[in-house]
């Protein structure tokens, strides 16, 4: 892109010095037309920068070194969006990992109560011993052997047991209420990523009508230019119109990519 862009300049440069040369055009013109090469001078000057700034965001993320130098390539366009948000949302709160841990504390949180509960019932334990003596007194026996039962009946604990299921409940209850608010959470967010991702597929559709304009004018321009019915301002304006719809295409549809990406995060589609 960025070589497009300076061949535009270039063909400019040209183009207003031979007008200037040729006395066909007035220096005035020629001076206005200087005025918006400048312009979109400043305007490569800071698209370069923002390039270069986002690369080293890019190796930053990686964990590579800061001059690493990236080549991109083309990702295809994404499916088309649903036409409701529905399923979307329904799909969030099945697969957001974070939805996903609350649920299994909240889980967890009632199986301890049931646990708590089981406290309450008594417990029986069994201890049983047995042995055998190879040698000593004929008068006592060489075998022996034992068993011995223990019943408890929680009775008077001071209201432990009964304590700790007040308390399991209480967190049972937290955790559902967190995986609620969390559930709330996730619905705004999926709702706003999809009306942003819709809004950005409808840009793209204003800036190929732009585009196609914007290329329509600079042809009309060309052509009165060459016949000597225009100036060259009007010729180096319908360039930069063009210029800027082609970024504002360009733009539009790696704004769109990224909306739907922001999607996925908030569905939960990223692996």
């Amino acid at each position: 892109m960025w070589r497009a862009i300076r061949s535009v300049f270039a063909a400019l440069r040209g183009l207003f010095a031979e007008g200037a040369l040729s006395n066909l055009k007035s220096a005035l013109d020629v001076s206005f037309a200087n005025v918006n090469l400048a312009d979109g001078r400043l305007l490569l000057a800071q698209a370069q920068n923002e390039l270069k700034s986002a690369e080293a965001q890019l190796a930053a993320a990686m964990g590579l070194p800061s001059e690493t130098t990236f080549s991109l390539a083309e990702e295809p366009q994404p499916v088309l969006l649903p036409d409701q948000v529905d399923p979307l949302i329904r799909r969030a709160i099945q697969d957001r990992p974070e939805l996903k841990d609350l649920r299994l504390e909240a889980s967890a949180a009632e199986r301890l109560i049931k646990a708590e509960h089981a406290l309450f019932y008594p417990s029986i334990a069994v201890a049983g011993s047995a042995g055998f003596a190879p040698a000593g007194e004929a008068a006592i026996p060489g075998r022996y052997g034992a068993i011995g039962i223990n019943v408890n009946i929680p009775v008077f604990n001071g209201g432990l047991f009964r304590a700790r299921q007040t308390e399991a409940a209480l967190r049972a209850k937290a955790a559902a209420a967190r995986v609620d608010d969390l559930a709330i959470q996730v619905t705004r967010d999926v709702r706003l990523a999809y009306l942003n991702a819709l809004t950005a597929f409808d840009r793209l559709g204003l800036t190929d009508q732009l585009l196609n304009q914007a290329q329509l004018a600079m042809d009309l321009a060309r052509g009165r230019y060459d016949l000597g019915l225009s100036s060259i301002v009007e010729l180096s304006q319908g360039q930069l119109n063009l210029t800027s719809a082609q970024i504002a295409n360009t733009t539009a549809r790696y704004d769109y990519q990224t909306q739907r990406v922001v999607l996925d995060y908030q569905i939960g589609a990223l692996r």
